[in-house]
């Protein structure tokens, strides 16, 4: 598993899908609140002038010299439901982004969020 200290060092690296194309920049890593280990990454997407910012699972990541290789495919990511580029995931929208990836949502037993920025 890549360290959350480590994958931070790759902020505005490029992010690449398993095939190789391009998906845009790494903005953020997002840890699982109940193992503080990197759960999520959001990543800058668009043109410069309209952009937004999705989510993308951090399994099977490989970092390399200049990119960040996620096991999703690039269509697959883009879809996912964004959030704005100055905004934050409110916590009801969290079940949404694991549901596009066909993951299971988990939120803590008193309904807190299962993913924290760091």
């Amino acid at each position: 598993m890549i360290q959350a200290a480590d994958i931070r060092e790759w902020r505005a690296q490029g992010v690449i899908d398993r095939d190789g194309h391009r998906i845009g920049s790494l903005e953020a890593v997002y840890v699982d609140t109940r193992t503080d280990e990197p759960a999520m990454a959001t990543v800058r997407v668009g043109l410069p002038t309209r952009h937004r910012l999705v989510f993308v699972p951090l399994d099977d990541t490989i970092v390399g010299p200049g990119y960040v290789k996620v096991a999703y495919d690039k269509a697959l990511v883009k879809k996912c439901p964004p959030i704005g580029t100055d905004d934050v995931l409110p916590a009801e929208d969290e079940a949404a982004v694991f549901a596009h990836y066909g993951l299971t949502y988990q939120p803590g037993a008193g309904g807190e969020r299962q993913l924290a920025r760091r």
